[in-house]
This record gives structure tokens, sequence and C-alpha cells, in this order.
């Protein structure tokens, strides 16, 4: 077995294991809890369901039937992208890397692409459930991406003098995120400390 094929084959099953992952987690969340349900692990740490309806950190600019396309277009560039570099010769960390960012896309595309039709949206205490395919809370590229894990990591109240922000309560780190979003910051973040060269040659 020579090595492009390893790579190949540690590539998909790389991606295939970070997408079951991912989606195991978010299914437990989404039918174990009602939504802005929180529990608390530690008191920097919480499971705190929620869902996202379109970019990052909730922003709708755009459609979302267009984000959606936009981001599987995305995703199967770089597809592309690695295929070519494991036939070009391609470094393990480096293809690790890029299976790791293409995974958790994918992991968030599939929220998108299919939880609208096989999820209903119940009101709060209730939760989610499976319903037949096509009767959910959503049509096809409409559903919405749940997230879970919480750091509020440190948190303080501004002196009430302060400019701007006096008064107000601060939470560091505030942002929710899932499995995938975390494949892909690990990701992302390992190409820009290891593999510069490459992104920006």
């Amino acid at each position: 077995m020579n090595s492009k094929y390893k790579q190949s084959i540690a590539s998909v099953a790389l991606a295939v294991g970070i997408v079951a992952i991912d989606q195991a987690i978010k299914v437990a969340v989404k039918t174990g809890m009602y939504l802005h349900q929180s529990i608390h692990v530690t008191d920097w740490f919480q499971i705190l369901f929620t869902e996202n309806d379109g970019m990052a950190f909730g922003m709708e600019v755009i459609p979302k039937w267009f984000l959606t396309s936009f981001r599987i277009a995305l995703s199967f560039v770089l597809i592309w992208y690695i295929g070519r570099s494991i036939k070009r010769g391609i470094s393990w960390g480096y293809l690790v890397c890029l299976t790791m960012i293409v995974a958790g896309a994918a992991g968030n595309i599939f929220d998108c692409l299919f939880y609208g039709m096989i999820f209903n949206n119940p009101p709060a205490p209730l939760v989610a459930e499976f319903v037949p395919w096509g009767t959910g809370y959503g049509q096809f590229m409409l559903g919405r991406v749940v997230d879970m894990f919480y750091f509020p990591l440190v948190e303080w109240d501004w002196p009430q003098g302060m400019p701007f922000w006096g008064g107000e309560h601060f939470i560091f780190f505030s942002p929710i995120f899932n499995f995938a979003d975390a494949s892909i910051s690990c990701g992302v973040t390992a190409l820009i400390l290891f593999f510069n060269q490459k992104l920006f040659k």
C-alpha cells in the first residue's frame, strides 16, 4: 500500500470520524435538552443548547440558502485541493489540518441541509423529536446549526465611570460553539502556526 493511498484512506476516515462525533453530540443535545437549557458542568464550562440560524455569531446578512450553497461549494473546492495535494505529495500534518477543516464544515452543512426536514421545533420545556422526512420545522437547506459548548472563563462588571462599557457585564469567553466549529478552529490555527509558508507563499 503506497503512501498516497494510505493518506487518502486516513483522510476519509478522519473526516467520517469527526462528522460522526459532531452529529452524535448534536442529536443527543437536540433530543435530550430544550432550547436554551443549560447543564452546569463547572463554573467555567456549561452545555448550553442554542441554535445558529445564520452566519458566525448569529449574523444574518445574506439569505440562508445562499450561505449554505456557498459553504458547500467552498468545501468541494477544499476537497479537490486535498486530493490534488495528496497526488503531488503532502505532509501528514498538513493533510490532517485540511481534513479537520473540511470535516468541520461538513458537520455544520449537514445541519443546514437536513435538520429542518427531520426535527420538529417544540416550545420549552419540550425537547425536539425526529419527524417523518419533510415535516420538520424548515425546508431543505434552511436548517439551524446546533451549538452547545460554552466556556464563560472569566466574568466581571466594568466600572460605572468607564466610557462606553461602564456598568456592563463582560464575559470571556462568550461564544457558544459545537464540535465541528472546534475542528475548523483547530485546523485553521494549526495551519497558521505550523504551515504558514504553504498558505502565504
